[in-house]
């Protein structure tokens, strides 16, 4: 197990050097150091002086990979992507563009982004999953027939509808909760009921659907007609072969949405003033901020790559036929 865990961190730090080059290269080919220079400093005081002394202050007056002017290792250490990116494997993230230590503000920002995606994955796995089971259970019925409709067409709507129309409804028109903002200790629930009843809800339809899917495959089998043939009743068969049997593709399918625990949810985030990860995103987005965009997909892709040598483990654990290799 330990051998396995390992090689499978070894293969995973020439992803996460192809990931950083990527982000990398595609960033400064929209976005040159000039280009941010002047951005950041603003019509008025663009100067070539102002420029010049703006890209040296924050390390982008080096060459991008190769710098002809130095000697040795120094040709390829004394550039951007040197300098900005190897640190990203010690988890120095380093600063922002404005100044701010990137580090301190993932690490203050996870808490909100944590406090919404933990409860809308551990309630939106069990109610997906039991309504899925519920639908499996009745299939070829009416409550499956009306249960496929109704996830199709939810997953037909924009969660920005959900997130707008639960805004007007719940805050404007009923006033039961705060339309925006987060607050700390009881009054942090008044602030989370919304936006993770919202997630649950905008989520809903696809999930159901899915986990659907699988479980009415898995009832096609062989060994759950066997399971039904010595007399077992269909919720036993559903709960103790079918769910067990399909809980390889249902933690593949928790895997994606690791990283999301941690990096927040983009829209949830920013139309609901949440200060955590993923509002901290798209805010560095549009302002620019190579720092913070390079550091969040960096973290994002550490975080998928834990995820996976999690479920691999998992899968040992859940089916005794799959052996680590």
């Amino acid at each position: 197990m330990t051998a396995y865990i390992l090689r499978r961190i070894l293969y995973a730090v020439p992803i996460l050097i192809s990931v950083n080059l990527l982000t990398f290269t595609l960033f400064f080919v929209v976005n040159t150091p000039e280009d941010m220079a002047r951005l950041h400093l603003g019509v008025k005081r663009v100067t070539p002086e102002a420029i010049a002394k703006w890209k040296q202050s924050h390390g982008y007056d080096q060459p991008l990979f190769f710098n002809g002017e130095a000697t040795g290792t120094k040709k390829f250490t004394r550039t951007i992507f040197f300098e900005k990116s190897v640190s990203l494997f010690l988890f120095d993230f380093g600063r922002a563009d404005d100044g701010r230590n990137i580090g301190r503000d993932i690490r203050q920002r996870m808490g909100p982004s944590l406090a919404i995606a933990v409860p809308a994955l551990i309630f939106g796995l069990f109610i997906n999953i039991t309504v899925a089971m519920t639908i499996a259970f009745f299939r070829a019925t009416y409550i499956d027939y009306w249960g496929v409709i109704a996830s199709v067409a939810a997953m037909s709507v924009s969660a920005l509808f959900y997130i707008i129309g639960g805004q007007f409804l719940f805050s404007k028109l009923l006033r039961l909760v705060p339309i925006s903002g987060f607050g700390e200790g009881a009054n942090l629930i008044k602030f989370l009921i919304l936006p993770v009843a919202i997630g649950l809800l905008a989520d809903m339809g696809s999930g159901v659907r899915w986990y659907r899917t699988l479980f009415l495959e898995e009832m096609g089998k062989d060994y759950v007609r066997t399971a039904r043939a010595k007399g077992l009743s269909e919720p036993r068969v559903l709960f103790r072969h079918v769910l067990r049997n399909a809980a390889i593709p249902i933690l593949t399918g928790v895997v994606v949405l690791l990283p999301l625990l941690f990096l927040g949810a983009l829209i949830t985030e920013s139309f609901f003033g949440i200060p955590g990860l993923g509002s901290y995103t798209i805010d560095a987005i549009n302002s620019q901020d190579f720092g913070i965009v390079r550091s969040m997909v960096f973290l994002g892709s550490c975080l998928y790559i834990v995820g996976l040598i999690c479920t691999d483990i998992a899968y040992v654990r859940v089916d005794p036929r799959v052996r680590l290799r």
